[in-house]
């Protein structure tokens, strides 16, 4: 059986992964799963309903069920690979209070600077490496979530405070120094973890 185009040039799968997330992401994730099976019922009977109203080739109604049934099939097999691709384990914040700080961990509050080789331009940040999907700033401390599987966080993750790495960044090559560790407050936590959402998953080709 010849191989074709498209197969040949399409990329590999990722290989799978362990994402941490907190508490109720494996529910959302089953919750967002089911939601989608039941609009897709729906959309079904939608379907079958234009289908008894005449000529399908000037039938908008079903012409438009069938592209909402392919649209919504479509998440389900994304949604299904990202869970068939990866091992998600919870993990409970309230254990970031206290963990030690010897090395650069899931939980952690860290000042990491960044040189620009190019440049010798120098930046500073102060990132809670944080759980997957992540994103918020506290506009108070200034701290910013890093996701714990960002290629930033890869880089640092185990580091000691001190230490220091030259890496390939997409704005070219830096050097990274881990400046600090410590443990984040309450209050930190309350404002910079959300609410627990489906995450944006990307439609294979």
């Amino acid at each position: 059986m010849p191989i074709s185009r498209k197969r040949l040039f399409h990329h590999a799968p990722p290989a799978p992964a362990t994402i941490y997330v907190r508490p109720g992401y494996n529910r959302v994730l089953a919750e967002q799963f089911e939601g989608l099976k039941r609009k897709r019922v729906e959309l079904v009977k939608d379907k079958v309903e234009a289908h008894s109203q005449g000529d399908l080739r000037e039938n908008f109604g079903f012409k438009a069920a069938k592209e909402a049934i392919r649209a919504v099939d479509r998440k389900m097999t994304a949604l299904d690979r990202f869970v068939a691709r990866n091992t998600f384990i919870e993990v409970d914040p309230a254990t970031w209070l206290t963990k030690p700080t010897t090395t650069l961990q899931l939980g952690h509050v860290t000042a990491i600077e960044k040189q620009d080789v190019a440049t010798k331009r120098t930046h500073r940040f102060t990132f809670l490496v944080t759980t997957h999907g992540e994103t918020a700033v506290d506009e108070e401390s200034g701290i910013e979530c890093l996701p714990h599987n960002s290629p930033l966080a890869k880089v640092v993750l185990g580091f000691a405070a001190g230490a220091q790495t030259q890496v390939r960044l997409p704005a070219g090559e830096s050097i990274l120094t881990v400046r600090s560790i410590r443990n984040p407050t309450q209050a930190e936590l309350d404002r910079l973890l959300s609410e627990i959402k489906p995450p944006e998953i990307e439609e294979d080709e």
